[in-house]
C-alpha cells in the first residue's frame, strides 16, 4: 500500500471546492492549503521554528537551485533536505522545469533535456528528466515534480504543442528513472493558454495513475482571467482521489476561485517577497508600512491574527524598523504574511467542512475584486 493517500472529508454543495487530507511520510497536509516557498532550503528570513508557528504544513524547495548550491550530495550527506534545513514536516521539490522558462536567455532545449549556463560560475549544466529525478531522490523530499517544459506567454499554438508533447515524453522518462517509493511523483499539465492542448495533456497524464497532479505554466505573464479559465476547464479532468496542485499561485482571489474549481494546494513567493518590500497582507489588502500614517499607529498589525508579530508589536514599530533598514522587519512581516495566507486557506477549509464556502467567500467568487 502506498504511503501517500488523499482522503476527501467534505465538499461544497454549490461549487467543486473540497476539503481533504493528503498523507505523506512526514505527516498530513490538510487541504486546501497554501505552501510557503523555500527555494534554497529556507523560507527567506524565517527559521523553521518560526515557520511552524504560522500553521504551514508543507514547504517547497527547488531542485535547480539546490543543485547549484550547495549540491545534492551535501544535502544527502546531511540526511536529506528535511534534516539539512531543520524542517520535520512534508516537503516538495520543484523539478527545475520552471527555470526552463525563467532562465530562457541562459539555456537551450533539446529532446534530451535542457542545457543551462550556471549564473554562478558559467559552467554548463545538463538537466534531463533522469538527472532531475536523480537530484530529487538525493534531496529526499516527500513530493517530487516531473521535469517539464514551461512555455512562455505569449507563444503560438504550434510552439506550445511541441512543448506539451515533449513534457509528456519527459514525464515517461521521469517515471522510468524514479525509484523512490517514499516519494510521490506528481505530473504537470502544461499547454499554455490553449484549452485543447491542456485537455489533451490532462487526459494523457491521468491515464498514467500518478500519486498527484499539478497544473503548471500559469502565472507566467498571462492575465488572471486566462488563468481562471484554464483552471476551471482542466481541474475537473484530474482524478478525484488524488491531490491537485496549482503551481505558482498564492493571491487571495486566484486561490478562492481555484479552490471553487476543485484545486487543493498552492505555492507562491508572495508573502516573503512583499515582506522584503515593507508590505503586509491584512484582511485581503496590501498595506505599505512605509507610509507616514503608520508612524504613530500603536495598534497591532491585525488584532485578529495569532502570529507572533501581531501579538507582540505595533504598526508603528514595524514602520520604524522598515525606515531604519532593520532586517528584523523582514522576519516579522514574513511571519505575518505567511500566517495570513495559511489562515486564509484554513478558513476556506473550515467553511467547506460546514458547507458555507459559497456563502462566506462569495465576494471573491462573484465580484471583480482587484488582484492582490
Amino acid at each position: 500500500m502506498s504511503v501517500f493517500t488523499y482522503q476527501c472529508e467534505g465538499r461544497c454543495s454549490h461549487t467543486e471546492a473540497r476539503a481533504g487530507t493528503f498523507t505523506t511520510p512526514h505527516g498530513p497536509v490538510q487541504t486546501p492549503r497554501f505552501m510557503p516557498v523555500g527555494t534554497l532550503a529556507n523560507v527567506k528570513t524565517v527559521t523553521p521554528a518560526q515557520l511552524q508557528t504560522t500553521g504551514a504544513q508543507m514547504v517547497l524547495a527547488n531542485t535547480y537551485h539546490l543543485h547549484l548550491q550547495p549540491g545534492e550530495d551535501i544535502v544527502a550527506g546531511a540526511g536529506g533536505v528535511h534534516r539539512f534545513m531543520g524542517w520535520n514536516g512534508p516537503m516538495l521539490t520543484d523539478s527545475g522545469g520552471f527555470q526552463v522558462f525563467s532562465l530562457s536567455e541562459m539555456r537551450s532545449i533539446s529532446e534530451q533535456g535542457v542545457t543551462f549556463r550556471s549564473p554562478k560560475d558559467g559552467r554548463i549544466i545538463n538537466l534531463t528528466p533522469e538527472e532531475s529525478m536523480r537530484i530529487q531522490m538525493e534531496l529526499g523530499a516527500d513530493v517530487v515534480m516531473a521535469f517539464d517544459e514551461c512555455p512562455p506567454y505569449p507563444a503560438s499554438w504550434e510552439a506550445v504543442k511541441v512543448a506539451t508533447d515533449r513534457t509528456y515524453r519527459w514525464l515517461q522518462r521521469c517515471m522510468a528513472s524514479h525509484q523512490a517509493p517514499h516519494q510521490a511523483l506528481f505530473g504537470i499539465v502544461q499547454g499554455g493558454v490553449y484549452l485543447d492542448l491542456r485537455r489533451e495533456a490532462a487526459v494523457a497524464l491521468t491515464a498514467l495513475d500518478l500519486p498527484g497532479y499539478a497544473i503548471g505554466g500559469v502565472s507566467v505573464g498571462e492575465p488572471p482571467e486566462l488563468i481562471e479559465k484554464i483552471v476551471q476547464a482542466i481541474t475537473p479532468l484530474l482524478p478525484q482521489h488524488k491531490p491537485r496542485y496549482l503551481m505558482g499561485v498564492g493571491t487571495y482571489r486566484e486561490m478562492v476561485r481555484a479552490i471553487a474549481a476543485g484545486m487543493d494546494l498552492f505555492d507562491c513567493v508572495i508573502p516573503t517577497r512583499l515582506a522584503r518590500h515593507g508590505t503586509a497582507l491584512v484582511a485581503g489588502e496590501r498595506w505599505n508600512l512605509k507610509n507616514a500614517r503608520f508612524r504613530r499607529d500603536f495598534a497591532p498589525l491585525d488584532a485578529t491574527c495569532p502570529c507572533y508579530t501581531c501579538q507582540t508589536f505595533s504598526r508603528a514599530y514595524l514602520c520604524h524598523l522598515i525606515h531604519a533598514h532593520e532586517l528584523l522587519a523582514f522576519t516579522l512581516l514574513s511571519i505575518h504574511n505567511i500566517t495570513e495566507l495559511v489562515r486564509f486557506t484554513q478558513r476556506i477549509r473550515d467553511a467547506i467542512l460546514r458547507d458555507r464556502f459559497a456563502e462566506e467567500f462569495s465576494p471573491w467568487l462573484t465580484s471583480e475584486l482587484p488582484e492582490i
